[in-house]
């Protein structure tokens, strides 16, 4: 899924994995064809629209964003496509802030899920039990936590829709063997000081998560 403001690295990343999946279709779906504005303006190109995407899919995928989720999540058009789709995919799933949206469709109720540390924890107010962990599968919901998360999560996808070997042999291609110069990645390892400082920045995406939750379908 594409819409406006997505967070470019939240669908970069598992799209290199789906792209490696050979002889699997990978289409990227908007309301309209053409390009889709990411939330540090570089642009992804959809090639399919609603109405022209296939009714039966095997994954369905959303990235998340931040004022752009928002959006999206009070989207008309959108929610019905999320959920139209994700009542048949095989897979239904997200990285980031994307398992807000897929929650704001109503497809998260019941089920585990992850999503960007800054906002996991709403992820009750949306159907969700919160997981703190990098990739969770539960059933056919597989959620991804934030951003760089969605190389583990596309990663995971190969292997589920192929064989390990086969995984391995797309992380040898993509050479994915981080060693990070530092090691803040997570709240735990960057420390209270750190974490204080990012989680007030986003203090109002979160008020204002919590006003979209109450129109939740």
């Amino acid at each position: 899924l594409l819409y406006p403001g997505f967070t470019a690295l939240d669908l970069v990343g598992p799209h290199y994995m789906f792209g490696s999946l050979w002889g699997a279709k990978v289409r990227l779906v908007a309301k309209e064809k053409g390009p889709v504005m990411s939330d540090l303006n570089l642009a992804i190109v959809a090639d399919t629209t609603f109405e022209e995407c296939p009714k039966d899919l095997t994954i369905l995928f959303a990235p998340g964003a931040i004022s752009g989720a928002l959006d999206a999540m009070q989207d008309e058009e959108t929610l019905s496509f999320l959920q139209d789709r994700g009542a048949r995919a095989e897979y239904v799933t997200s990285v980031c802030t994307g398992s807000l949206l897929l929650g704001q469709a109503g497809l998260l109720d019941g089920y585990k899920a992850t999503g960007h540390w800054v906002c996991r924890d709403l992820l009750p107010l949306f159907g969700a039990e919160p997981v703190n962990e990098r990739v969770v599968v539960d059933r056919n919901r597989i959620t991804g936590a934030g951003v760089t998360a969605g190389l583990d999560f596309g990663l995971s996808i190969v292997e589920q829709q192929r064989d390990t070997t086969y995984a391995k042999s797309i992380q040898l291609l993509a050479e994915y063997d981080p060693t990070p110069p530092l090691n803040a990645g997570t709240p735990e390892k960057a420390g209270a000081e750190v974490t204080e400082i990012m989680a007030s920045m986003f203090r109002g995406f979160e008020s204002k998560l919590r006003e979209v939750a109450k129109e939740r379908i």
